[in-house]
């Protein structure tokens, strides 16, 4: 898969399941860094919550690179994981959905409670506003002058753009393409006599 779609603002929304209050909230996080960030930011703005629960996804909701939960004190399985089960079955990757709970006196029980954080988790998806994600393949390669601007040309056409550029007895060039991309690229640079690949990587 070559791209994907993220958050592109942040949004939240509330539900009041019998007295309790459920806050969520869900942003865009391409790390755990910077998902453990915003879980500290809502900590903060509600420091007397008596939970704040989270489940996060990285990279893709088809081939996520890494996910996390936590139900922060609630009952093993009640929170972070219901959150988590809305977060696979979307089409949105790298994101942090946090749910704060405020206690309303009245218990929900397991089910009650796995149902409340689906649900808050769930409200999240008809809010939020979600951008294209474009997965980027960086390629390193040697040419003579005489390609370079060949090269730039063939570049320009699938879509991909210079990271830098070395001048010496000949030119490397360091170039971030699209993935989807990137295979039919290296087959036109196949026509390039004195061009070649030295290096590839995500």
């Amino acid at each position: 898969m070559s791209g994907y779609k993220k958050p592109k603002s942040p949004c939240s929304n509330e539900l009041i399941v019998k007295k309790s209050r459920f806050i969520a909230y869900a942003y865009e996080s391409s790390s755990r860094e910077a998902a453990m960030e915003k879980l500290e930011q809502i900590k903060l703005k509600y420091p007397d919550a008596r939970h704040h629960c989270w489940a996060y996804l990285l990279g893709s909701a088809e081939q996520p690179k890494s996910v996390a939960m936590s139900d922060d004190g609630e009952p093993s399985g009640t929170a972070g994981k219901p959150i988590l089960n809305v977060l696979q079955h979307k089409d949105v990757g790298d994101i942090i959905v946090i749910v704060v709970r405020y206690f309303g006196g009245i218990k929900l029980g397991a089910g009650g409670l796995v149902r409340a954080y689906s649900s808050a988790a769930q409200s999240i998806y008809d809010l939020i506003e979600t951008e294209e994600m474009i997965e980027l393949e960086s390629l390193t390669l040697q040419c003579g002058f005489d390609e370079e601007q060949k090269i730039r040309h063939i570049l320009s056409r699938y879509e991909g753009s210079i990271e830098s550029s070395e001048y010496g007895q000949s030119v490397e060039l360091t170039i971030a393409i699209p993935a989807e991309n990137k295979q039919t690229f290296v087959m036109e640079l196949g026509n390039l006599k004195s061009t070649h690949l030295l290096q590839e990587s995500r």
